[in-house]
């Protein structure tokens, strides 16, 4: 009688609630809606944050220039007449150039298209661990989304122009895709893209493919398929690239050797990251929840971030870090907090949440560099500080450096010479006669002095990061990321000069006319400058390799002997 009569009051009326509270259903719908708000939080706040400290790099000023030269029609090139890839986050740059064709200010979709990629990617992370977790009834809290938003450099480079949040929301959607479609061939095609968000990221694809094989054990034919669908576009870029510009990787990997070892030095810029926030502690935290949940067998979607971020750590410590604080290290490190971005509420979680929070908010509002707003003695650099200060601006965007006498006197000069219109060389802020039209400015802060010098003309790094010259020639070990420093004798017999610049010698000048003349100097020369045929793009295709491996002396009289031989 009693089981009868609480059938009847459930049923006799539709959708009525019981005495004792809502129902199962509602109570699931509203439970659902929670875990999904507590999933996007993250989003919300890493917007407000990076907005906060939102800015523009030199380095992003890089990918400007050349997006302004695309749509002015002279091609994906930093300066007319020569093939160099300048970008070294290629799908940025295209994603730049579709924001610029809209009529767009290309710094301010560089800016801004970057903050909300980076708000999309803590969206898509949060999602991945609704998915990964699946119907697990617990709630879910921020736990390593609270080690990343309270870094400062993730704030910073939440914005700066640069690819970084191309590179948050293409990791984070990379791994959703891992977990929830792992048998898509579009998964397959999103996982390939990482050599073309950033080469380095070639390494996440790997583990990430290889991770995506282990869970579905495709048959032969859809293995291949897969292999086809995630190496088409990067395949094809790739051939793109060597028989355009003649190179293997863009032009900063040559001028940084992407491919040496300095281990010293990487372990210094480990140190400059994790030594002020003190990121061990809540690393261990997260560890130490990780070995109290007691899972004996990991998800193979759940390890395969942690074994990437690993992977993309050691190789930055491998090539001796960077030279802006933090920046290399934050794709690593978001990836390994991928599968706990967000914990369930056990005890074992709820007490390693706790822990994190309060190094977050202690990290948040204490912990800095020593060195805020300039350059470390290690010469690694607080980026956003020091534009903020050189530029006398809290949110640097089109800098004019209202703060740096030097750089705006270059500006000065650069715009009084294209006006009067006269062929200019400008070497070290001294102006010559050049043979070259427009005008030709030589400087190290590459952004800036190609925003200012005109699309016509040619914008010189003697770093290297734009100029194919400077980046294939030896080393200094000097200031991590400047290792090169090509001798202005060099630029003068490169560039030409109606009058000699004071100070140089002319035998050294003459020699490195020479030399630019033999060999593989005069290759090299002849794969950036001369008009792209079909001849020539078969001889940069096939040449690629030997050509990025090629070094040549700074000295123009040693390098003039060998590459010309002592009888010539």
């Amino acid at each position: 009688m009693t089981t009868s009569v609480q059938s009847d009051a459930r049923t006799s009326v539709p959708g009525a609630r019981s005495a004792a509270g809502p129902s199962p259903g509602a109570l699931g719908r509203w439970r659902g809606r929670a875990r999904l708000g507590l999933c996007l939080l993250p989003a919300l706040v890493i917007g407000l944050a990076g907005f906060q400290r939102r800015w523009m790099s030199d380095d992003g000023h890089i990918y400007v220039r050349t997006v302004r030269q695309v749509l002015a029609g002279n091609g994906p090139v930093f300066n007319p007449g020569e093939r160099a890839e300048s970008s070294t986050g290629t799908l940025w740059q295209w994603l730049l150039v579709a924001g610029g064709a809209t009529g767009a200010d290309i710094a301010t979709a560089a800016m801004y298209g970057g903050l909300l990629l980076t708000v999309a990617g803590f969206a898509l992370a949060g999602l991945g661990v609704l998915r990964l977790r699946g119907d697990e009834p617990r709630f879910l809290v921020p736990c390593g989304a609270l080690v990343l938003l309270a870094l400062p450099p993730v704030w910073d480079f939440a914005t700066s122009g640069l690819e970084t949040g191309l590179a948050t929301c293409w990791l984070a959607g990379a791994w959703l895709a891992l977990v929830a479609r792992p048998r898509s061939l579009a998964t397959c095609a999103v996982l390939g893209l990482g050599p073309l968000v950033r080469p380095d990221l070639a390494l996440v694809s790997v583990v990430f493919l290889a991770a995506q094989w282990v869970t579905v054990r495709p048959s032969w034919r859809g293995a291949l398929a897969g292999a086809g669908a995630a190496g088409a576009l990067p395949v094809s870029y790739e051939i793109f690239r060597m028989g355009y510009y003649g190179h293997l990787m863009p032009l900063p990997g040559v001028t940084k050797e992407a491919s040496r070892s300095l281990w010293g030095r990487g372990a210094g810029y480990l140190w400059d990251f994790v030594g002020p926030y003190a990121v061990w502690l809540p690393l261990l935290l997260v560890l130490a929840g990780v070995l109290a949940s007691g899972r004996v067998r990991v998800p193979v979607p759940a390890l395969a971030p942690v074994v990437a971020g690993t992977l993309c750590w050691v190789y930055v410590i491998k090539v001796g870090g960077d030279f802006m604080h933090g920046r290399m290290f934050l794709p690593g490190l978001l990836l390994m907090l991928l599968p706990v971005f967000l914990v369930p509420v056990t005890r074992a979680w709820s007490i390693v949440a706790a822990g994190v929070a309060v190094w977050a908010v202690a990290c948040a509002s204490v912990l800095r560099v020593p060195y805020e707003g300039r350059i470390g003695p290690a010469g690694i650099a607080d980026e956003r500080g020091v534009y903020v200060r050189q530029n006398a601006a809290p949110h640097p965007l089109h800098h004019d450096f209202a703060g740096q006498p030097g750089n705006r006197a270059y500006a000065v000069l650069v715009r009084d010479r294209a006006r009067v219109g006269a062929p200019t060389l400008l070497l070290a802020r001294t102006p010559v006669a050049g043979s070259t039209p427009g005008v030709t400015g030589v400087y190290n802060t590459l952004g800036f002095s190609g925003s200012v010098v005109p699309l016509s003309g040619a914008a010189l790094d003697p770093i290297g990061l734009a100029y194919p010259l400077a980046a294939h020639s030896e080393g200094i070990n000097g200031r991590v990321g400047h290792d090169k420093r090509l001798p202005d004798e060099w630029i003068v017999a490169e560039r030409g000069a109606a009058e000699l610049p004071e100070g140089l010698d002319p035998a050294r000048v003459d020699a490195a006319r020479r030399a630019l003349r033999c060999g593989p100097l005069a290759e090299l020369r002849e794969a950036t400058r001369a008009p792209m045929t079909a001849g020539r793009f078969w001889r940069n295709l096939t040449g690629a390799v030997e050509r990025t491996s090629f070094r040549f002396p700074n000295d123009p009289v040693r390098a003039e002997r060998e590459l010309c031989g002592r009888g010539r």
